[in-house]
C-alpha cells in the first residue's frame, strides 16, 4: 500500500494506491479507515479499485453498502478511482450515477477526478 497526501481547495486527501485488496468486508474497511487516519489525519480517501474485492461491485452480496456505510458513519469521504465501465449491471450502474451525485461517496474515473470531487 501506498499512501501520498496531497491539498487540494485546502483540504488534505489521501490517495491510496495497492495491488493487494484491502477492502474484502466491513473490518477490513474499518481497520483502512483507522489506518489513514493514524498515518494523516485525513478524512478523504482515494482508493485504487484493484485494492477493492469483486464482491463490492455485485451489489447482490451487500457488501458495497455494508462497507460505504461505515465510510459515511465515520465522516470520511471516500472516492474509488478506475474503469467501471464493463459492468453491465444496471444496479450498480444506477448506484454509481447516485452515489456521484451525493457528498461522500464517489465513483472516479482518474485520480485528478476523484481529487477534484473530494475537495468540494
Amino acid at each position: 500500500m501506498t499512501l501520498t497526501v496531497t491539498q487540494k481547495s485546502g483540504h488534505s486527501i489521501a490517495l491510496v494506491q495497492s495491488d493487494t485488496l484491502l477492502l474484502t468486508d466491513v473490518q477490513s474497511a474499518l481497520d483502512l479507515i483507522a489506518t489513514i487516519h493514524y498515518e494523516s489525519q485525513c478524512e478523504r480517501i482515494a482508493l485504487n479499485k484493484e485494492a477493492i474485492s469483486e464482491d463490492f461491485f455485485q451489489l447482490s452480496t451487500r457488501l458495497a453498502g455494508d462497507i460505504l456505510q461505515k465510510f459515511v458513519t465515520y465522516g470520511i469521504k471516500f472516492a474509488i478511482i478506475g474503469d467501471f465501465s464493463h459492468y453491465t449491471s444496471k444496479a450498480l450502474k444506477d448506484f454509481i450515477y447516485e452515489s456521484n451525485r451525493g457528498r461522500c461517496i464517489f465513483f472516479a474515473s482518474s485520480e485528478e477526478d476523484a481529487l477534484d470531487k473530494l475537495s468540494k
